[in-house]
């Protein structure tokens, strides 16, 4: 018998697949973004809520993923490459403050996640782009993953957030004892120069959905 639970892991995972969290999912397939989200799994009175076969068919068409692909993500032991649960908010989010720790790390109440391949980094996040700030590199509705474990070298492709909570992704150009030089990745939007002291962290980006 084809249980509730089976029907939403494989939602999650032909979403991980993709890179992308069950709303990046639905957001990729036209649908409203929280059409997916575990909150709306069930009731508020407990009872089971499925997803259409209409929504089902759509996400279909927008990962070009075939009904059997789909039916094989069904049930405990799909799937042979283990997973990692990576929390993820929108990137316009990351400036927020209780997001972060100090050390950079994902913290506190209101990030999503995905599933992905394990990344070998337990403290991995991923950030949902949105609007054009970023393109040609970065569009909106990419997701990108970042890595705070991941060590860092010149050229990289970097988030990184200042002590006064502005947060930034930018390619590393240089970093010398007292600042960091970054270029901007949309051309539109100036370089920057920080000083280290001003700098709370950074941490390399290791994947985007593109």
């Amino acid at each position: 018998m084809l249980k509730h639970t089976d029907i939403w892991r494989a939602i999650d995972r032909l979403a991980a697949q993709h890179g992308l969290s069950a709303s990046g999912l639905a957001r990729r397939a036209g649908l409203d973004p929280t059409t997916f989200n575990k909150s709306k799994r069930t009731t508020n009175d407990g009872k089971l809520r499925w997803p259409s076969t209409e929504s089902i068919s759509k996400v279909l068409d927008a990962t070009g993923a075939s009904l059997s692909e789909f039916v094989s993500l069904v049930g405990d032991g799909a799937g042979t490459t283990p997973l990692q649960r990576v929390p993820v908010i929108g990137y316009a989010q990351a400036g927020s403050a209780g997001y972060f720790d100090d050390a950079g790390f994902p913290a506190g109440s209101g990030w999503d996640e995905l599933l992905f391949p394990s990344l070998g980094d337990p403290h991995a996040y991923a950030l949902e782009i949105s609007g054009d700030s970023m393109e040609p590199v970065y569009r909106d509705g990419d997701t990108i993953i970042v890595s705070p474990a991941a060590q860092i070298r010149r050229n990289d492709r970097v988030v990184v957030r200042t002590k006064g909570g502005e947060v930034m992704a930018k390619q590393l150009i240089r970093e010398t004892a007292t600042k960091i030089e970054l270029l901007s990745i949309n051309r539109a939007h100036p370089d920057r120069s920080i000083p280290l002291a001003d700098v709370a962290w950074m941490a390399r980006i290791i994947w985007a959905s593109q």
